[in-house]
């Protein structure tokens, strides 16, 4: 039959088909619309076709229509074939029934899950999903990420699977065509979400940058395995480098990059990591060697870092930091972080811990800890002293509402060894009693305790090789909580006033003839000027009959009860002198400690700040001072501001900034210098485009890892979103130096990582 138009002979012709087909099982309806004439197969629902083929309806709409019942349909001018979650539109469309297969040419186009395909002709079987598009212009879809291209040939070879013979790839937006991979075979496998690419040439700006006969990358950037964008830098120490990681990809939770890196001056070096993920562990391990340095007389080098974290099923958990490196000048020589550099002390330690409740409530803990060391020297001018090696037992507990008191136990056994110092064993037992009394607006918390500590020492006189030390301690701790209704910068607030009061009576007992293992006198801030002890570690327990006084205000944000400022001063008061001290540090002279001011929180629309001062009373004169300020009006655009001093050793300056200078240009840099030896710590400074599709940064570096020695690098990194980065990456390094610096996100999803997220 053929129908040219839409009349009443068409609607008979219509209603008869309908009825034939109803007899075989195959409903026929031709329908007019504005156009011409929609066309509806549907198979019957009362048989079920003996291929099992999908039984969702099937719909045409065309400007003229004509076939044989239940064989083919034709259709011709503006066609539209749809089906749920599929539409083919085109000039002309061929559907052939029992081969389930459409034919289509001129504009044709295909939408599927949303992917787009469109080209000169096409061929779609509808049952396999597989078919051929000439001329093809494609895109597809995986979950955020989207690519584009084109190509001679686009084979459709399943569901979600593609091969573009003779095409290209992109994730630019259309009509950007900054960046694209050209190759002669694609392939896109949504399912496993890869793409694949033979004879493969990246052109970035209309010029080839980089070839690679076989090319494989993730369409979502999630992780897989195979070699990673080759790194080229220079550095001061080790000349010209290269290096081409691969990535393998074990299991969703298991990973490992194994990286050869080539240094122009030094020779070659191997670098493992190794990393793992489970519901009851967690851990990375790391190698890297160099078997023969050509600057350190052909010697060999190596680094290890492996941390364990596990978790029994029984309670207990368990880690293990082992960090060992061949010379005392491996990280200044090969590294180009000051975080690595900086590492003077590596801990070899494993620990063993469980925490459980007892007696209606109470709880216990019990830990054990191993402990070695290896001392850098890697500043001939600053020698350092190697700390002392542990192996420790410690056991706390504590029980609430004993009556009107609470109690605490904490008690450890320490053997403590060095090559050159007094070794021996330190056990000690701390029990304490408080009673809390607490009303809506004030709290009074007195407490007694007993600091018990026993030594075998070794190789002192038999006369002095036993010790023991029995210290009462005695303190009160009381405050009070004022607030009220206030409103800043249109903002309704609550502000509180908070005064704190801090008593402590510890009577003086002779501790000369003990070894000092772990004590040192604790810094003065906030949280050790209200502490009982002004030593840290258990040898030195000092004497005392001292009160603390401060008082903090806070302002709160009265919807959200966020803290916008708070401000904070407090003071010790000796009522009587020092006796107790460590080896070569004098006693106190003063009758007070210095005071302690401190701010922090948002002081105006976009502006925070950060500030502690001390002053010492006595001389009048500031200990130190260390005072931040930020201005961040939004997302990559940040300003930071430090200074930082300490009386008669420290007076550094610092200045760190992300800002945009065009549109899609924005500036890095970072300044650190020290006053006090007139020399910059550090340095950098840097740019980054954003195109939209790809990132381009050049980050100049500078920094002194030692009182002679300074590494200056260069990092570049081209970022093509869903493909690759080349280049040396200066994104932890500029995390690492500009406090608030945002990375400029682009049209692509980032990598999900199982072990860092958001990394």
């Amino acid at each position: 039959m053929r129908i040219p138009g839409v009349t009443p002979l068409a609607l008979l012709l219509s209603f008869a088909c309908a009825c034939a087909g109803a007899a075989d099982g195959t409903a026929i309806g031709l329908k007019p619309s504005a156009d011409g004439l929609r066309l509806k197969l549907q198979p019957s629902f009362i048989r079920i076709p003996p291929d099992n083929r999908d039984t969702v309806p099937l719909f045409v709409d065309a400007e003229r229509v004509q076939g044989h019942q239940d064989q083919e349909i034709e259709a011709e001018g503006s066609v539209r074939l749809r089906r749920r979650g599929q539409a083919i539109h085109a000039d002309w469309l061929r559907y052939d029934k029992p081969e389930d297969e459409v034919n289509a040419q001129g504009n044709v186009r295909l939408e599927q899950r949303g992917d787009v395909l469109e080209g000169t002709g096409m061929r779609l079987n509808l049952g396999t999903a597989r078919g051929a598009v000439e001329k093809p212009r494609y895109q597809v879809q995986v979950n955020a990420t989207q690519g584009r291209g084109e190509g001679e040939r686009l084979l459709l070879e399943g569901h979600n699977k593609y091969r573009v013979v003779g095409g290209s790839y992109t994730s630019c937006e259309v009509g950007t065509d900054d960046w694209f991979v050209r190759a002669s075979d694609f392939e896109i496998d949504k399912d496993r979400q890869i793409g694949t690419a033979r004879n493969a040439s990246v052109v970035f700006l209309g010029q080839p940058i980089l070839y690679a006969p076989y090319l494989s990358f993730s369409l979502d950037r999630r992780r897989k395995s195979g070699l990673l964008s080759p790194t080229v830098g220079t550095t001061g120490n080790s000349g010209y480098e290269f290096s081409i990681p691969y990535y393998w990809n074990i299991a969703p939770n298991r990973d490992a990059t194994i990286t050869p890196r080539t240094m122009s001056k030094r020779g070659v070096m191997l670098s493992n990591e190794f990393r793992y993920l489970d519901t009851r562990y967690s851990g990375e391990a790391r190698y890297e060697v160099i078997p023969t340095d050509r600057v350190k007389d052909n010697a060999g080098r190596f680094a290890l870092n492996l941390r364990h974290n596990q978790l029994w099923d029984n309670g207990w958990n368990g880690n293990l930091n082992i960090q060992k490196v061949s010379d005392d000048t491996y990280f200044t020589d090969l590294s180009t972080q000051i975080a690595a550099t900086s590492q003077s002390v590596l801990p070899r330690e494993g620990s063993l811990a469980k925490n459980g409740t007892w007696w209606n409530g109470g709880t216990w803990g019990l830990s054990t800890l191993v402990q070695r060391w290896q001392t850098l020297q890697t500043d001939p001018l600053n020698p350092l002293v190697a700390p002392y090696n542990r192996s420790q037992v410690a056991f706390s507990a504590a029980k609430q509402n004993v009556g009107p008191a609470d109690l605490e136990l904490f008690s450890s056994a320490v053997d403590f060894t060095h090559p050159a110092l007094t070794t021996g064993r330190r056990a000690v037992a701390y029990p304490s009693v408080s009673v809390p009394l607490q009303t809506s607006f004030a709290y009074l918390t007195p407490k007694a305790g007993m600091h018990l500590t026993h030594y075998n020492l070794s190789p002192l006189t038999p006369a002095a090789s036993s010790l023991n030390r029995a210290v009462p301690i005695f303190s009160a701790e009381g405050g009070m909580v004022f607030e009220r209704d206030t409103a800043w910068y249109g903002q309704k607030l609550l502000q509180t006033l908070e005064p704190k009061l801090n008593y402590v009576y510890i009577p003086t007992r002779a501790q000369n003839l003990i070894p000092n293992f772990d004590s040192a006198v604790q810094d003065v801030n906030f949280a050790t000027l209200y502490s009982e002890n002004q030593f840290s570690g258990n040898d030195r327990i000092n004497d005392a009959n001292q009160v603390t006084m401060g008082a903090t205000s806070r302002l709160l944000h009265q919807d959200t009860g966020v803290e916008r400022l708070r401000v904070g001063l407090a003071q010790r008061y000796y009522f009587k002198s020092q006796e107790v001290t460590l080896p070569g540090v004098p006693a106190r002279a003063s009758t007070s400690s210095d005071l302690l001011a401190a701010l922090s929180g948002t002081i105006a629309p976009h502006w925070t700040a950060d500030a502690g001062w001390q002053y010492n009373t006595d001389f009048s004169q500031t200990q130190k001072l260390s005072s931040a300020v930020r201005y961040q009006p939004e997302a990559g655009k940040v300003v930071n501001l430090s200074y930082r001093f300490t009386h008669n050793a420290l007076r550094q300056v610092d200045l760190s900034s992300q800002w945009p200078l065009t549109g899609r240009l924005s500036g890095v840099a970072r300044w650190n210098y020290s006053i006090q030896d007139s020399r910059m710590i550090e340095g950098l400074a840097g740019l980054e485009y954003n195109g939209g599709c790809w990132a381009f940064r050049v980050v100049g570096h500078h920094f002194a890892t030692a009182t002679q020695n300074q590494v200056s690098s260069i990092l570049m990194q081209l970022e093509l979103n869903g493909v690759s980065k080349i280049g040396s990456n200066p994104l932890e390094l500029l995390r690492r130096n500009i406090a608030g610096y945002s990375r400029q996100e682009s049209q692509s999803a980032r990598p999900d990582d199982p072990f860092f997220p958001g990394r």
